[in-house]
């Protein structure tokens, strides 16, 4: 009976812990209409999927999981510019270091909340690589369940360095899970005979793109919460070094596209046009660190797109 009482003590206090990290983000006009758009995108990513599935060449369970790895790589590519919508408008930690729900998670979601849309979708995820999991058992969908639990375990981590309680390798780390589990499912849905292992190793093109991803991630999570990166000429901070580490990997993405060329040419033009981008987010980020707003999604949509237009090869 004590052990039970001593429990029903301790659990208030640990709700009323999580309380206390809990920063709420701002809603606004933009906020909503993101969240019109990612729904959209998670509508369309099942309807393609079931399109694929019906109408492909495939038949029976191969049909299946054809449209599941579809719907699987557009829902990984909305979680992503989910990530970056919490990112930009303040609500990593609106759900305070909970994890992964709260008793409201669906409203909270319903009224706009861009992290309980994230944590919903991861979900979602999850469900859809346990069945890939299932249905075509393979070093392919082993592969991406083990990426998509990595993902969302250092997803739980970064909101404790968020909160100033893990450092910043946690954040660097969990984006550069979530793109493996994009590249993933769409090395197969693009190369389904070939490993995505073995695909992911003879692309030089996504080498320095995902470093520059995971230095990104190193990037927000070392300048912490709704906190400047402040300006500078010379580096005197571990925040100003990740800046240039980043720019530095992020200017060898456009240097090995460019040495590619002609293979990756709308990568390469993307790349090129994605540094303005970056120093505009950074410029942001200094001006309002706790809502910098839609600049961080459009970054992160860049990013997706480079992505896409290295492995389907855009000409």
């Amino acid at each position: 009976m004590s052990g039970n009482m001593e429990l029903k003590v301790a659990l208030p206090g640990e709700v009323q812990a999580a309380s206390r990290d809990a920063v709420e983000g701002e809603m606004n006009s933009a906020v909503r209409l993101i969240g019109v758009i990612m729904a959209g995108l998670v509508a369309m990513a099942v309807l393609l999927g079931t399109w694929r599935a019906l109408a492909g060449p495939q038949v029976g369970k191969t049909a299946v999981v054809d449209g599941l790895y579809l719907a699987q790589t557009l829902l990984a590519s909305t979680l992503i510019l989910l990530g970056s919508t919490v990112e930009g408008y303040g609500y990593g930690l609106s759900l305070g270091t909970r994890w992964p729900y709260t008793r409201n998670i669906l409203l909270l979601m319903l009224r706009g909340d861009p992290e309980a849309a994230h944590r919903v979708v991861a979900t979602l995820v999850g469900l859809v690589a346990l069945a890939l999991a299932i249905l075509a058992p393979g070093w392919a969908t082993y592969s991406g369940l083990g990426l998509v639990i990595a993902t969302a375990l250092f997803g739980m981590g970064t909101l404790y360095v968020l909160a100033g309680r893990a450092p910043a390798l946690v954040h660097g780390t969990h984006g550069l899970l979530a793109y493996g589990v994009l590249l993933v499912y769409l090395a197969g849905l693009a190369f389904p005979t070939m490993n995505c292992w073995t695909y992911l190793r003879v692309t030089s093109a996504l080498h320095p793109l995902l470093l520059t991803v995971f230095l990104g991630g190193m990037t927000t999570g070392q300048r912490g919460f709704g906190q400047p990166i402040g300006a500078f000429y010379r580096p005197r901070r571990t925040a100003h070094w990740m800046v240039v580490c980043h720019v530095v990997a992020a200017l060898s993405v456009v240097a090995t596209l460019g040495w590619l060329m002609p293979a990756y040419p709308v990568a390469f033009y993307i790349a090129l046009a994605q540094i303005s981008v970056g120093f505009l987010l950074f410029q942001a980020v200094n001006l309002a660190p706790k809502n910098p707003g839609a600049i961080v999604p459009f970054h992160q949509f860049a990013v997706l797109l480079i992505t896409y237009a290295i492995v389907l090869q855009w000409h």
